[in-house]
């Protein structure tokens, strides 16, 4: 018994001078491209993507088919593009559109657009602060005019606050949101969860959604604070440009699958006269 725990333990302290062995961790590796060539094909009045000859389907297993041929293609593409693994992370647009398919969490159009509603009411524009004056006049000079956009565009009435005290927002700005918001396909508003989601904003995604601001300005809006503090304490190179740039590409996905679910991209059926 004794010689068992000596054993046990003269294994134990070699193992303090091996770190990697206390703390090395196993992650399940990505999945390998099994497939040679990606296409669109055209069936039952929507689109599908094949890999090789096999049609792609969701997570969920079932059939990836949709009424836009232009985001078919971006899908295609973007699996065209994976090398010897497929990174799912960086598919933004097979996501959003699987996530449409699929509704994992049984989301119901209202349930989308109530849970955009009550964004509005921690919008980052809509918290502003006046004890760092620099900071107070780069919030007012960068944030106010969207402000003022988004009200004059969709008839509200939104007010910055200047403390942790949320902004107050009426049910006529709720209902007035709400009705440009139910205006839209149900797929669609997973495109515009995505965009808030990634700017904390709903402000800032509108207005990119609606082409008013470019995705870059947009995320730098969206950055503006963490920029101006990172003035005084240093940037990590790497690490904030990567986050930057992955806010892009999620953004850019989110504003690319918006436009491309609309009607005009759906599949025109011919009138026989």
């Amino acid at each position: 018994m004794n010689a068992c725990r000596k054993l046990i333990l003269s294994h134990w302290r070699n193992n303090l001078n091996r770190p990697e062995t206390l703390f090395t961790r196993s992650y399940a590796a990505p999945p390998k491209r099994f497939y040679k060539k990606t296409s669109v094909l055209f069936n039952d009045g929507k689109y599908e993507v094949t890999l090789d000859h096999r049609k792609l389907k969701t997570p969920s297993g079932k059939l990836f088919a949709i009424k836009s041929e232009p985001l078919a293609i971006a899908v295609a593409t973007e699996f065209d593009h994976q090398r010897e693994y497929i990174e799912r992370a960086k598919m933004h647009l097979s996501a959003l559109c699987f996530t449409a398919i699929d509704n994992p969490y049984n989301q119901t159009k209202t349930d989308l657009v109530n849970y955009l509603i009550n964004y509005v009411a921690t919008d980052t524009v809509l918290f502003q602060y006046d004890n760092e004056k620099d900071l107070h006049e780069l919030q007012c000079n960068e944030w106010d005019p969207i402000i003022k956009w988004f009200n004059e565009r969709y008839e509200t009435n939104l007010k910055k606050t200047m403390d942790i005290t949320p902004p107050q927002i009426s049910e006529e700005d709720k209902s007035n949101i709400s009705k440009y918001l139910m205006s839209h396909e149900e797929d669609v508003l997973h495109g515009f969860v995505f965009a808030v989601d990634t700017l904390k904003s709903v402000i800032l995604a509108f207005a990119t959604i609606d082409q008013r601001l470019h995705v870059e300005k947009a995320v730098t809006l969206a950055r503006l604070e963490e920029e101006y503090q990172s003035k005084f304490w240093g940037r990590v190179e790497w690490s904030h440009d990567l986050n930057q740039q992955e806010s892009q590409a999620r953004l850019a996905a989110a504003v690319l699958f918006v436009h491309l679910n609309r009607s005009e991209y759906f599949v025109k059926e011919k009138i026989l006269i």
